[in-house]
């Protein structure tokens, strides 16, 4: 997704502003109720429509941005040992819950995300799937959120000591910062 102001995307043809927003959330119905109400006066009045409209989602859309959202990939040097936790607690994550798990790590630095993932999956591992799906569908949010603050080039704005998502071992996993857009993810 390239970077554009706000003026930019409240003027963008309609299929142009969805795929900005298809790559900070993949729920059509989302970048659907966005694109819809525009144009926003200010970016708080975007945010705070894009916090609706996630709120709003329902299990099957949820379902639908959850399958398509990456996993958060593992910081440089990662040791084995910590790789193959990550990867059993990703797979143990997954099988309790049907989706990957997400996380929004915004406000982690670099060397705290690691940690914080692991200890967010233990936890959360824990969780009825309807506590579980609230908690996801939040984490989805919060990770839109940052991703279109991303987009809008708001420096301002932007999330104090954004750091790039720790995930998935790299045994053939794209890497991804949370400074870029979302590739498509894999199938799991």
């Amino acid at each position: 997704m390239r970077a554009q102001t706000l003026e930019q995307f409240n003027t963008a043809p309609p299929d142009e502003a969805r795929r900005t927003l298809l790559a900070c959330l993949r729920s059509p119905r989302w970048a659907h109720r966005i694109t819809a109400h525009r144009p926003y006066p200010d970016l708080p009045a975007l945010l705070a429509a894009a916090d609706e409209a996630a709120y709003d989602l329902g299990p099957a859309d949820l379902a639908e941005a959850l399958a398509a959202e990456p996993l958060p990939v593992l910081p440089e040097g990662i040791y084995l040992a910590a790789s193959t936790a990550l990867s059993a607690a990703y797979a143990a994550y997954d099988a309790r819950f049907g989706h990957k798990f997400v996380i929004c790590l915004d406000d982690a630095a670099p060397g705290e995300a690691l940690n914080r993932v692991l200890a967010a999956i233990r936890s959360r591992l824990t969780n009825d799937p309807e506590e579980e799906r609230v908690i996801a569908a939040d984490e989805l949010r919060r990770l839109a959120r940052g991703r279109l603050l991303r987009a809008a080039r708001c420096p301002a704005a932007a999330p104090a000591g954004a750091a790039p998502v720790p995930g998935p071992p790299p045994h053939g996993r794209a890497r991804q910062s949370t400074h870029h857009a979302p590739p498509v993810a894999a199938p799991h």
